[in-house]
């Protein structure tokens, strides 16, 4: 028996849905990136990750990254070019390990997956601070200075991320799973 494949209209309601989310996405994440905040506490990582894994074209997840950072940015002013482009894709990382780990399913692995984004965002962002910025001599001495100066910065993204993770994945659960909440309740 062959498996009946859905109509056109059917696709155009997922594409719909998923650049539903996508807009949602990018619309939060810039928001909270504009609004004040705790240095480095903002869901741009989180939604990239969400995005990677809920999208039915995942491929479609690295926009959300992006396209906060891009707008937010025109907002917030420019950075040197060769800092941001390590910065936009270090936060874009998170949407392809969403990506890759679709497969696995638990409460535990979007967290399992977050962290070493969160973990590799700060040594790429603050790499390329010390190495194109101009505030740290270009040796170990400056490098370590600089890393030691980002530590804050590190806290506050991992428990930033962490927290972004929890409320992204807890209110898609919550939306899915809760009678009240989800349009099978009626």
């Amino acid at each position: 028996m062959l498996a009946k494949t859905p109509g056109p209209e059917r696709n155009l309601s997922l594409l719909w849905t998923d650049l539903l989310l996508i807009a949602f996405l990018i619309a939060f994440a810039m928001v909270a990136r504009l609004l004040p905040h705790a240095p480095g506490f903002m869901p741009i990582a989180a939604s990239a990750l969400f995005a990677g894994r809920m999208l039915r074209r995942p491929g479609l997840a690295p926009v959300v990254p992006i396209a906060a950072m891009a707008l937010s940015g025109v907002v917030m002013g420019p950075d040197d070019w060769r800092i941001t482009l390590i910065v936009y894709a270090a936060i874009a990382l998170p949407a392809l390990a969403g990506m890759l780990s679709r497969r696995w399913r638990g409460l535990a692995v979007p967290f399992a997956v977050m962290l070493p984004c969160s973990l590799f965002f700060f040594a790429a962002s603050n790499f390329a601070v010390w190495a194109f910025s101009g505030m740290y001599s270009l040796d170990g001495q400056g490098l370590a200075q600089c890393y030691l100066a980002a530590l804050p910065f590190l806290q506050n993204t991992v428990a930033g991320d962490m927290f972004w993770t929890a409320v992204l994945f807890g209110g898609a659960w919550a939306v899915q799973s809760l009678p009240a909440l989800s349009r099978g309740a009626q």
